[in-house]
């Protein structure tokens, strides 16, 4: 915690007064919700906020951020929770809860859509496919809004339709200094630039103007195949030349769980899991997909027509995965890296390894690279590298694992994606941000939060004129 905030013991308003100042909608340690209200996605972060706002609208968090920053005290914002380095609490400061906000306003004829921050991927997705549209989010529907699209947004349907914030027009912020912010390519065009790719550094996101697509059916689902090296190389060449339409997200993973779907032979072996999508003509899909079924015989394969929201299914209650973990990007994944790939997975003592490999390209690279503050439009593949493990005392040995895989398997693309960054140093910071765009964003850090209090996130510390 931040040397500069106190916590609420010693500071006005007590709490008292801040559920005077918020109508109630306040958690603190005494109150029956307050274990679920701290709890958030990863396991393994244990955090005691001295309250939990649950603001109702935008004014609320700009009453919220005012309080926070004339007293002192560490402020996390959280939309959905789902920060891997658990910037969406903080250890006896405030979190700023928006997951009340979720005000949803679709304009059918001009496919846009208005949306709160506090909405999911999975209440959106499902609320605008009633009426055959969509957006791209990722591929968890329980991620919220704000964090994923200030930070980029890759998901299914990344190759036909780009980014998140490639379908993102305009959006309200409340600043450090607590004003609500209209921002587009008009209005703040700075600002405006900075939150797509630069994460939670520049003010609090309270609803977003969404692109919408026409989308009704998909072809999609899971389809589990043997892990050889020659299947990866295969799998990730057919995913590179398939039509933007498709989108795949591969897990090579070891030991495969004893799903009921999984053949008993192929339990306790190394799998691929792959999520996929194709967004257009059903039949030129199927054609599509048959490719990658040709691959091997598949131990499952899971892949049908579907609605858009059935991509993201309900999760367990009560998932909380720790894991030891890394982002990357590839240039390339040939047989030696594949081979090495499934060497350093078998290596693993934890209770599952997994590569994740997501094809990239379509949509998200015909965009410059310095039109958004995500600036790797011209990468290739992006790899997550993770243990999962239940022994918190094994952590040493998993973080270790993890690194010396990342640097075995680093190629010459040296950057990473925001939104998958856990715990990490300024250094790895950077790598999201290169060729300028760093510093660019100090400079707008500095216009926007020059005492850098929005500091739970990626930070980008304030530097005049990117200086």
């Amino acid at each position: 915690m931040n040397t500069k905030s106190k916590t609420l013991n010693s500071i006005v308003p007590s709490i008292q007064e801040l559920r005077a100042l918020f109508n109630g909608r306040v958690i603190a340690p005494d109150d029956p919700r307050y274990e679920q209200a701290r709890t958030v996605f990863y396991g393994g972060v244990d955090r005691h906020p001295a309250a939990i706002v649950r603001v109702a609208d935008a004014g609320d968090v700009s009453r919220l951020v005012s309080v926070a920053r004339e007293t002192g005290i560490e402020l996390a914002i959280r939309s959905g929770g789902h920060s891997g380095a658990g910037h969406s609490t903080t250890e006896g400061g405030i979190i700023l809860d928006l997951s009340g906000m979720k005000d949803l306003q679709i304009n059918v004829q001009d496919k846009t859509a208005w949306a709160e921050t506090g909405l999911t991927a999975g209440e959106y997705v499902t609320a605008t496919a009633a009426h055959g549209l969509a957006t791209g989010f990722g591929d968890t529907g329980t991620v919220g809004l704000g964090g994923i699209t200030l930070g980029g947004g890759v998901g299914y349907l990344v190759r036909k339709h780009g980014l998140t914030i490639d379908n993102l027009l305009a959006a309200e912020v409340v600043t450090a200094d607590g004003q609500l912010l209209h921002v587009d390519d008009k209005n703040h065009p700075d600002l405006f630039w900075a939150i797509r790719g630069g994460g939670g550094n520049f003010g609090v996101a309270t609803r977003f103007k969404f692109q919408l697509h026409k989308l009704d059916r998909v072809l999609g689902g899971m389809l589990f195949l043997p892990a050889t090296p020659d299947t990866i190389v295969s799998f990730l060449r057919e995913a590179d030349s398939a039509p933007n339409e498709l989108s795949t997200i591969l897990n090579i993973m070891t030991p495969a769980p004893p799903m009921p779907f999984i053949p008993e032979e192929a339990h306790g072996k190394m799998i691929m899991m792959a999520m996929m999508m194709f967004a257009g003509d059903i039949e030129v899909g199927e054609k599509v997909i048959a490719r990658f079924r040709a691959l091997a015989t598949p131990y499952a394969d899971m892949i049908r027509p579907m609605t858009y929201p059935e991509m993201f299914p309900p999760e367990e209650g009560g998932y909380h995965p720790v894991a030891a973990g890394r982002t990357m990007f590839l240039d390339h994944v040939d047989r030696s890296v594949a081979e090495l790939i499934m060497d350093r997975l078998q290596s693993s003592t934890a209770s599952m390894a997994v590569t994740q490999l997501r094809v990239l390209g379509g949509a998200m690279a015909r965009v410059p690279a310095d039109a958004t503050a995500f600036a790797h439009r011209q990468s290739k593949i992006m790899a997550n590298l993770a243990a999962l493990y239940n022994t918190p005392e094994d952590k040493e040995i998993h973080e270790a694992w993890v690194s010396k895989y990342e640097a075995d398997l680093r190629q010459s693309d040296g950057g990473a994606y925001v939104n998958f960054l856990a715990d990490v140093d300024e250094a790895q910071v950077r790598a999201a941000y290169p060729n300028g765009t760093w510093e660019r964003l100090a400079a707008i850090k500095a216009r926007y939060d020059p005492d850098n209090f929005f500091r739970l996130n990626q930070n980008i510390p304030p530097v005049s004129n990117g200086g």
